[in-house]
């Protein structure tokens, strides 16, 4: 396996870049603090003991509005680089996205059953009135995924290609279903439902943080154990079968694991494309396709991209915030039409 970095440099890399991303993150927005006032404050948040007693509005911002934002900036970014990694292996084809099995067209589809039907769930009790749109977005991310790799299984097998022809049909489907609510909606429920499909990361709270950071982490400390069987995969299923793999069950990990992880990331921040395509692909150019490296390294990368596209959302229009889900096509399309050119010639 070919590497350009070392694996060590790179994640140390990383995990400088990530540091400094979060610390940005912290520190800049409409109302900018002081990169030394932004470190004092999170070390007192931390229950460290910082003298000065300048920080009140220092620490107001970071606990109440940047540091749930940032956290959930990072767990976004994380676990969509991590299921690309995981379509990628699966499919064995480094240009394939966590999209592909329709999770993110299913949760699109919850959403907008949310947001136009909210009053179907007028019975709601109030404890789960605050998270009906994340939950409507996760339930309808694993139902259309569970159908698609339905959709592939026969005689026992899971046929990659039909569930792929599956997934994009499903994704076509929740496209129309979309399109009809947007059809059906008024004036606010309408700009409501456009600007939760362009994603992002404002109104980012604790409530909305946990179950993302639950099921992030629950990813992020599974798919790594999976990572020989991946190797083992890219050289295709019979020979990882040879190699003691069982290939059936790898595949359904991995499907549950990008249903799980999209999911959840779709409900907490929206749509957001192009992560899980371009930072495991970038990932293995740096460094190989060694899962080994390519696991960690993307989780880290992942993050810190979403951290640094949500820095631009939030400056470049600023007091106004720009949908972080135009600002990650903007890079994430040049970069793919980049790698097109490349495998043609």
């Amino acid at each position: 396996m070919k590497q350009r970095v070392q694996p060590r440099t790179l994640i140390v890399c990383l995990s400088l870049l990530c540091l400094l991303a979060v610390w940005l993150s912290l520190a800049l927005g409409p109302v900018s603090l002081p990169l030394f006032d932004t470190l004092r404050a999170g070390l007192r948040l931390l229950g460290l003991p910082v003298a000065g007693d300048d920080l009140q509005q220092a620490e107001m911002i970071l606990g109440q509005i940047r540091l749930p934002r940032t956290l959930l900036g990072l767990a976004v970014g994380a676990v969509l680089a991590l299921s690309g990694v995981a379509m990628q292996g699966l499919f064995r084809n480094p240009l394939a996205d966590p999209g592909l099995v329709g999770v993110a067209a299913g949760a699109a589809m919850g959403a907008a059953v949310a947001i136009v039907g909210g009053s179907w769930f007028g019975g709601m009790p109030d404890v789960l009135a605050p998270y009906l749109l994340s939950l409507c977005a996760f339930i309808g991310g694993l139902g259309v995924t569970a159908l698609v790799y339905r959709l592939g299984r026969r005689d026992g097998q899971t046929n990659v290609a039909t569930m792929l022809l599956a997934g994009v049909a499903m994704t076509a489907l929740g496209g129309a279903a979309v399109g009809l609510f947007s059809y059906l909606a008024d004036d606010a429920t309408l700009r409501t439902l456009t600007f939760w499909n362009l994603g992002s990361l404002n109104g980012a709270s604790y409530e909305r943080l946990w179950p993302l950071l639950m099921v992030a982490g629950g990813v992020a400390l599974w798919l790594p154990r999976r990572a020989r069987a991946l190797n083992a995969l890219l050289l295709g299923e019979s020979e990882a079968r040879h190699l003691g793999i069982e290939v059936e069950r790898l595949k359904r990990e991995l499907v549950f694991c990008t249903a799980l992880g999209v999911g959840a990331a779709v409900a907490a921040a929206g749509l957001i494309g192009f992560i899980g395509l371009v930072v495991p692909h970038l990932v293995r150019l740096l460094a190989g396709p060694d899962h080994r490296v390519v696991l960690p390294a993307s989780l880290l990368a992942g993050g810190v991209l979403m951290l640094f596209a949500d820095l631009v959302a939030r400056l470049v229009l600023a007091p106004a915030e720009l949908p972080i889900g135009i600002v990650t096509a903007l890079i994430g399309a040049p970069f793919f039409l980049v790698l097109l050119i490349r495998g043609r010639s």
